[in-house]
């Protein structure tokens, strides 16, 4: 006969286990103590690179496609090339207004010895009126005082009427020269002012031409840039995504040809804000990739987000109607991958990842609190 006291015992023993290993399995998974260690994981991990979308700046149809998919290209490689006929004529085109503007820019230059030639001759012409003019003056005198001596002569009748009249012709013919000697004097004057205002007007057309100059000269470093850019070529050494670009597609700026991966990498981790309190930079890392069969790379806490996820996103968030659950917000923790390591070299930018943040370590930063 059995022993059947004992029965309800063992299984209350059965059922006190149970649930002790249920409570421990529930700590272990929320990796609560004193199952929590100092490893932070998640599984919300990708890796990142600067991918760069190729678009042309200038419009036209695509004559030439140098690359296929996946090939590596180094900085400045050609990866497309557009009919650049349109824009060497354009740069023919400026360059021949240019070389026009710089013509009429030395014919001013010409034209300025001319009017400051002229300028001079003005002013030797006034130095030589003003001259005649003194000339005129003095012979003026002289025949004022002959004629004051022929009217004493005459009084004492030592002089005849017809030399008198002589007299008179001579004063009046000198009067006469130093009125067209001063009228002579004033059109050279004039003549100056003239020969002044033309060679400020050569001053203010010089300044426009040259502005025209310049102005042409730019036009021909922005149809050189047009020219220069029917050449797509590779902005950094990496690897072409898939090429979309066919030839003799038409094209114009902003669309999408291709795509350059740089050979360069990094981890983004999203962590929950309570996985970061012990974070700081330069804490170890060990990262499984499922790409690589779950192989381990090692690296380094680069640098955490200054702000949650929530914060960068298009639509806020508004907590302050109606009930509120707390949900546990994002940090992004950027990982740099460690040299020296053959697998780093297969990373490719969307790849999944699990991070493990050893936070026991101090890093670079600022102690552990």
């Amino acid at each position: 006969m059995p022993d059947t006291p004992k029965t309800p015992l063992r299984v209350l023993l059965l059922v006190a286990c149970a649930v002790i290993a249920a409570v421990l399995l529930v700590l272990y998974v929320w990796r609560l103590p004193p199952f929590r260690t100092a490893i932070e994981m998640t599984e919300n991990a990708y890796v990142r690179g600067s991918v760069t979308i190729i678009a042309p700046k200038v419009d036209g149809y695509v004559a030439e496609v140098k690359v296929q998919d996946f090939v590596a290209v180094t900085q400045g490689q050609v990866l497309v090339r557009l009919d650049d006929r349109i824009y060497r004529q354009k740069l023919e085109q400026v360059r021949g207004s240019l070389a026009a503007q710089e013509a009429n820019l030395a014919n001013l230059a010409q034209t300025r010895l001319v009017r400051e030639a002229g300028l001079g001759s003005a002013g030797a012409q006034i130095a030589n009126a003003k001259a005649q003019v003194i000339n005129a003056k003095a012979q003026l005198e002289r025949a004022r005082a002959d004629m004051r001596r022929v009217e004493a002569l005459i009084a004492n009748d030592s002089l005849s009427q017809r030399e008198r009249d002589q007299t008179v012709a001579a004063l009046r013919q000198a009067e006469a020269a130093v009125q067209q000697t001063e009228a002579a004097a004033r059109i050279a004057t004039s003549g100056q002012a003239v020969a002044t205002q033309d060679l400020r007007s050569v001053a203010v057309n010089r300044s426009a031409l040259e502005g025209a100059v310049e102005a042409a000269r730019a036009a021909v470093k922005l149809a050189e840039i047009d020219l220069e850019n029917t050449q797509i070529r590779a902005p950094r050494d990496g690897h072409v995504g898939e090429v979309g670009v066919k030839l003799g597609q038409y094209v114009t700026p902003g669309t999408q040809l291709m795509a350059v991966v740089p050979a360069q990498v990094w981890v983004v981790a999203n962590y929950k804000e309570a996985q970061t309190a012990h974070m700081v930079e330069g804490q170890p890392v060990r990262l499984s990739v499922d790409a690589l069969g779950d192989a381990e790379l090692r690296g380094h806490v680069e640098r955490l987000s200054p702000a949650t996820g929530s914060e960068f996103s298009v639509i806020k968030q508004d907590n302050a109607t109606g009930n509120f659950t707390k949900i546990p917000q994002r940090l992004q923790v950027r990982i740099s991958v460690d040299g020296e390591q053959p697998l780093a070299a297969r990373l490719r930018p969307g790849m999944s990842v699990v991070a493990r943040v050893d936070t026991a370590e101090r890093g670079a930063s600022a102690p552990r609190p």
